[in-house]
């Protein structure tokens, strides 16, 4: 599962949260619940077995690159033989043709990264050092010098000799900025490699806690990692032989392009063989990767093997799906995770899209991350899960607060990849918990994480869930929700300031939020009276409707892949927006800049606006060759490296000569501000086009998917 990128976090114009909760008990949800509780979920419930799920999510734990950490990454013979061993799970517990799915990946195999340093006492001290997916490898023990460079900025770098050595540098990737940037910069210096200790943000349980992220850089710039313990060792050594100290290390870490790995896949055989649901967790990890991502393929073998055994016979296939090279997959790119997903919907299995009606994605679940369970979904689901979530039953001790749903989806995992292809998705969340800033992404996430007891909560929930889903004639999406956020995002003030006119994209949306009422009614009313004709046994007359509804289905996933391609674009920070957000909120923080810096205060826009501007933020800090490398990134490589990034960013304002200039300007009293202030007109004027020329591609967006709805109602 994907990181939090830090930097331009406060930009207040990101995506829209919406959230629904259900109380844990009430009288209207016993009553719900009677009602659903039919033969097939009872026996589910009986024979969901949580401790089946930790068991078999243990046992992956055997394989690993890194003898001493584990790993298990993409392509490398321990995510290989992991994959095999799901799949002859996969076979035991009677799913059906079980299949692998070869993908093409640059595949990591992290040996070791062993170092040796005598310490301020006179100690030999081994420090035990996690990996980045990088090469580098010493070929045994290699003498090396070390440096300590504080954040590892261009200031830190600018009169240390790296050239060759080891450069030690304090890392907050939550707060600050990503590994790349500083590893990157030392990289141009010509360091050897560096060595990221993480001050907080995450890997906090423990003074002795490793962390490993993708690198969204090249293999050729190495980074590891290291504890703070040992840091404080190696920095109490370094500042005794004032800043120099030799020490012995022994690396091997090797990337590979084009290599294959397998995704797999079993079947629950449905009725309809050309409708389907899928349930997906991924089984590559970093460390143990307990819950992350071992619990998830635990409880979707779980969630199988208490369907097959309870006998239940689904009118859809239901698929289960255990994907590889999520935590990484591609080399030197911005969007270098979730590629086994993005592979298998996108490349191996594009028939997909049309027939699965829901990707229910697993992550983490075997912790109570809050008090209450979080469902994370597209915008068009949130109703049918809000409805859904009262009819799940409680497991004492756990999820007091109850179940809420929260919208929409984020990029941290493979439901986004789905959900872009055109497979409505979810996840179960925990991206607001302690659990990130403490264990996530460390060895200490291993088994004594799991919460046995959230572990059957979920299982119990999502097995009820993919039941739900198979039970439903047509996919129960609907398009207000996205519609009703969409237009909150309308900024009145930008948009007047702007002499950019709303009126005419308000009032499409208002006609398209009024056919998505009606499509919406009729969607429930068909699965209505699907679910009675269900309850009351008339198998003819439910096959008929489910017959008749085929059409309509269709044209609910087509609608939907369209919402997917036309209003889902992303933040410089990998935040989902609508397309007039982006120029909306350059030119809200533009302006704001241009204001301060024509009363004189430079630094006042430097510290509350210009940061906020696409990636600007790490212009502040880094030598612009460093800034454009990672710029490009995103601007200028082909699609298929940027995979479920491409095209997603509107674009982006290079302030980074006038940022630096005003980091200059701003130590001095009555500088005169006004070739800067003249840039960011420019930059200004340039937003301004671009949110014109977004609204109006809006509106035209929002009346085709009218358009489409029309069809459905």
């Amino acid at each position: 599962m994907k990181r939090f990128l830090g930097g331009a976090l406060a930009i207040s114009l990101i995506a829209t949260t919406l959230v629904a909760c259900t109380p844990e008990k009430n009288s209207t949800e016993e009553k719900q619940k009677k009602a659903v509780e039919t033969t097939d979920s009872k026996s589910y419930l009986k024979l969901a077995d949580a401790n089946y799920s930790y068991e078999f999510a243990k046992s992956l734990e055997q394989f690993k690159t890194n003898e001493k950490l584990g790993y298990r990454t993409a392509g490398s013979t321990a995510e290989l033989q992991t994959g095999k061993k799901i799949a002859n799970e996969m076979k035991k517990i009677g799913l059906t043709d079980v299949s692998k799915d070869e993908i093409t990946v640059d595949s990591w195999t992290f040996k070791k990264a062993d170092l040796k340093f005598t310490d301020a006492k006179g100690k030999t001290h081994l420090a035990v050092l996690g990996g980045y997916q990088t090469n580098f490898d010493t070929k045994g023990p290699k003498t090396f010098d070390v440096v300590y460079a504080n954040r590892g900025t261009a200031a830190d770098l600018e009169n240390l000799d790296v050239k060759g050595k080891l450069v030690l540098i304090d890392i907050n990737q939550r707060e600050d900025w990503w590994i790349n940037y500083p590893t990157y910069q030392a990289h141009l210096k010509g360091a050897a490699a560096v060595i990221a200790v993480q001050s907080k943000g995450y890997a906090e349980v423990d003074g002795n806690a490793l962390n490993a992220q993708d690198i969204c850089g090249p293999d050729d710039a190495p980074a590891f990692s290291m504890s703070q313990n040992d840091a404080e060792l190696l920095k109490a050594a370094l500042k005794k032989q004032h800043n120099k100290l030799q020490v012995d290390f022994d690396a091997k870490s090797t990337v590979k392009k084009d290599q294959k790995t397998y995704n797999y896949y079993g079947k629950i055989e449905g009725k309809d063989p050309d409708s389907y649901v899928i349930l997906s967790g991924h089984y590559d990890s970093y460390f143990d990767g307990f819950q992350d991502d071992n619990a998830s393929i635990g409880l979707l073998m779980g969630i199988a093997k208490g369907l097959v055994d309870s006998g239940y016979k689904p009118q859809k296939t239901i698929i289960f799906n255990a994907l590889a090279a999520e935590e990484w997959g591609v080399s030197n790119t911005r969007y270098d995770w979730s590629t086994g997903a993005y592979n298998q919907i996108f490349r191996v299995h594009p028939e997909w899209v049309g027939k699965a009606i829901a990707n229910l994605n697993f992550e983490l679940p075997a912790y109570e991350h809050t008090k209450t369970n979080e469902i994370r979904a597209v915008y068009e689901y949130k109703d049918f899960l809000t409805k859904f979530a009262k009819t799940v039953p409680t497991v004492k001790g756990v999820y007091k607060k109850g179940i809420s749903v929260v919208a929409p989806l984020r990029t941290w995992s493979d439901d986004f990849s789905f959900s872009l292809a055109g497979v409505p998705a979810l996840r179960n969340d925990f991206q607001d918990s302690e659990f990130m800033h403490t264990h996530y992404h460390s060895q200490f996430d291993n088994e004594k994480t799991n919460n046995i007891k959230a572990l059957q909560f979920n299982m119990n929930l999502y097995g009820l869930l993919a039941m739900q889903y198979d039970q439903t004639a047509v996919s129960p999406l609907n398009f207000t929700t996205r519609l009703e956020e969409m237009k909150k995002t309308l900024n009145q003030d930008v948009l007047k300031d702007s002499n950019v006119s709303s009126d005419t994209l308000i009032s499409t949306i208002d006609e398209a939020i009024s056919t998505a009422k009606q499509a919406n009614k009729k969607v429930n009313d068909i699965n209505s009276a699907y679910a009675k004709a269900l309850q009351a046994g008339k198998d003819k007359k439910a096959a008929k409707l489910y017959k008749e509804s085929r059409d309509v289905n269709s044209k609910l996933l087509h609608t939907f892949k369209l919402a997917q391609d036309q209003f889902v674009r992303l933040t410089w920070e990998d935040e989902p927006i609508f397309p007039h957000e982006h120029a909306q909120n350059n030119i809200e923080n533009l302006s704001a800049a241009i204001k301060a810096l024509e009363k004189g205060k430079a630094q006042k826009a430097l510290d509350d606006y210009l940061f906020a501007v696409d990636n600007n933020w790490y212009a502040y800090d880094f030598d612009k060759e460093t800034y454009q490398y990672f710029t490009d990134y995103v601007m200028d490589q082909p699609a298929d490296r940027l995979m479920w990034g491409s095209g997603r960013v509107m674009g982006h304002e290079d302030l980074y000569d006038v940022i630096s200039a005003l980091q200059v300007k701003s130590k001095k009293p009555k500088a005169n501000l006004d070739a800067e202030t003249k840039e960011l007109q420019k930059a200004l004027e340039n937003e301004v086009s671009l949110l014109k020329k977004t609204v109006k591609e809006e509106n035209n967006d929002v009346q085709q998917l009218n358009a489409e709805l029309e069809k459905i109602k």
